[in-house]
């Protein structure tokens, strides 16, 4: 793709996993959550995944990258958000792994069906709507406070998607584990894997990856902390090896 090609305001980057993604700086662009949340999902080869709220596209496209599921549906509410996603999945060429609908997450179970999924990943909103200063920009909003959808709406929605012992991953912010735990057992997503990533070794912990099993039973793993950096603007080796090099656990 070129850049005569892309809408104005737009901009192609560089994966460094061999896909690019088409970008507009001025609405929303991918940070290190979608990044972690691909690589601390797990998925078979035959899995079927859902990325809901998927934005542009960041997380199917790194799911693909690390060759996680067979098929990969992306399901995103706002129109712009969604053609620039299948924008970059045709650039991509991964038309065949990829498929993104445009969609309420409210109504993902009358779109797809229950039990239509055997991985669930998502990097929701993290404010509550009106705790924060929402950007005057729909789109960054949309992506960082509950306008849209809530916390409960994204379990619930979850759970009637996923088969038997389908697994739920999303990333989150700690100060609201104690709403997200309970929620996720009230809607029969057991936590089973919970690790906590920190920008820096000592500082307190800014994000939370969280694994839940459809019927799974009560047991929880908390991992070791994922440290983000060394110092400003120099990642960990953990942190190189999940941006530029492994393939996750």
């Amino acid at each position: 793709m070129t850049k005569s090609k892309l809408l104005p305001g737009e901009r192609l980057d560089d994966l460094q996993n061999g896909y690019e993604i088409i970008q507009n700086p001025n609405k929303f662009c991918f940070g290190a959550d979608a990044v972690l949340l691909s690589w601390f999902a797990r998925a078979q080869d035959s899995d079927r995944i859902l990325d809901m709220g998927c934005g542009t596209g960041i997380i199917p496209l790194l799911l693909r990258a690390r060759k996680k599921g067979s098929h990969v549906v992306g399901l995103e509410i706002q129109p712009d958000c969604a053609q620039m996603a299948r924008r970059s999945v045709i650039h991509n060429h991964l038309e065949k792994e990829i498929t993104i609908v445009t969609g309420d997450i409210k109504e993902a179970s009358a779109i797809f069906g229950g039990a239509s999924f055997d991985v669930i990943t998502c990097n929701p909103p993290y404010m509550i709507y009106h705790h924060g200063l929402t950007n005057a920009r729909m789109e960054k909003a949309v992506a960082r406070h509950e306008i849209l959808c809530t916390l409960e709406d994204v379990i619930r929605q979850a759970a009637n998607l996923l088969r038997p012992r389908g697994r739920f991953y999303m990333i989150h912010r700690p100060f609201r584990l104690g709403e997200i735990l309970p929620r996720m057992v009230q809607y029969g997503l057991e936590p089973k894997r919970m690790r906590l990533v920190h920008p820096y070794v000592d500082k307190e912990p800014n994000m939370v990856l969280l694994e839940g099993i459809s019927g799974g039973n009560p047991r929880m793993t908390v991992e070791k902390p994922f440290i983000l950096y060394k110092k400003p603007g120099v990642y960990t080796q953990e942190a190189l090896d999940v941006y530029y090099g492994g393939k996750g656990d």
